[in-house]
């Protein structure tokens, strides 16, 4: 069984979501949303009522949003999260509109075509703070394998 990869990562934002120090951020997500589905490797991604997850108030604090998404393996999600200009241009102004978290985001693996939920990846971001990376929630720079395969690490180069 080829294994795929789940992730989910949230931000807070500074301001609430409407206020207009965010709208860069909101005005590009279709488009960093397009290029993500475009990309080698990329399976789904969770959306609310519209094209992102911007209206999905998945925790209690209303300015935390969510974005998950599943993958092919982990080369190709850290293909497009460090290696695709148009989401690193967005990713390298994140301090303007997003306060700091400390576990913002945790990746694990899925049977094949099977969509995690918002509560299981809650679960999970609470296993990664609680017990640190494991086997049941993990990051990119102490990766586990798929069931049944054996690790490569692609992100290895982009550790610090």
């Amino acid at each position: 069984m080829n294994y795929q990869l789940a992730q989910i990562n949230i931000a807070k934002f500074r301001l609430p979501q409407q206020h207009p120090i965010n709208a860069d951020f909101v005005n590009s997500l279709d488009q960093v949303n397009a290029v993500a589905e475009s990309q080698p490797g990329f399976v789904w991604r969770f959306t609310g009522s519209g094209n992102d997850a911007l209206d999905v108030q998945a925790f209690d604090d209303p300015n935390i949003v969510v974005n998950m998404s599943v993958w092919s393996d982990l080369q190709a999600l850290v293909n497009f999260v460090y290696r695709n200009q148009a989401h690193k241009d967005i990713m390298r102004r994140r301090k303007e509109w997003f306060d700091r978290i400390d576990f913002h985001m945790v990746l694990w693996w899925i049977e094949p075509d099977r969509k995690p939920s918002i509560e299981e990846a809650k679960i999970r971001l609470e296993l990664l703070r609680h017990n640190g990376p494991s086997y049941s929630a993990f990051t990119f720079k102490q990766p586990y394998s798929a069931p049944n395969s054996e690790i490569i690490n692609p992100f290895k180069e982009n550790c610090a």
